[in-house]
């Protein structure tokens, strides 16, 4: 466990402030939101309980991932879609339902398990940005980033 974090301790001032854009840039490299370290997958489908490199805990409240499967659903669901839309505009207008059916359910069984860990690191995100971080969350504080610039109205 990381030592009890300082949020005046800032010992890497060449951190970005955890804005969306870098947040979800992380996120969808399928890295830790706060730090940016790799190696928070054991397995394609297994994320580690905390990040090996600045300790944020992934799960920060219980049922934390109904949220990614929420994430996972949607994502799965409109990629299916799109994949339906696109098989049935190639074979126009004479569509082989053997081959859309194909093509669907083979999408369909596909998709979820691939999308899976981008959707917990995606969730895990949204979460950080919805709820920043915390002296609770127990993240080393050499990985505290700086605080965001103000906003100028």
């Amino acid at each position: 466990m990381p030592p009890d974090p300082d949020p005046d301790a800032h010992v890497a001032p060449d951190l970005p402030p955890l804005t969306i854009p870098v947040v979800f840039g992380r996120a969808l490299r399928r890295r830790c939101p706060v730090c940016g370290g790799g190696g928070i997958f054991r397995r394609w489908l297994h994320l580690v309980e905390r990040c090996p490199t600045c300790g944020f805990r992934f799960e920060r409240i219980e049922g934390h991932w109904l949220g990614s499967l929420a994430v996972n659903s949607v994502a799965s669901f409109g990629i299916l879609l799109l994949v339906l839309v696109v098989a049935f505009a190639a074979s126009y207008p004479d569509p082989s339902i053997p081959v859309l059916l194909g093509v669907t359910v083979g999408a369909a069984i596909f998709l979820p398990p691939f999308l899976f860990p981008y959707s917990k690191t995606t969730w895990t995100a949204a979460d950080l940005i919805a709820r920043p971080l915390t002296p609770d969350d127990l993240v080393d504080p050499r990985y505290w980033p700086p605080q965001r610039p103000p906003r100028r109205r």
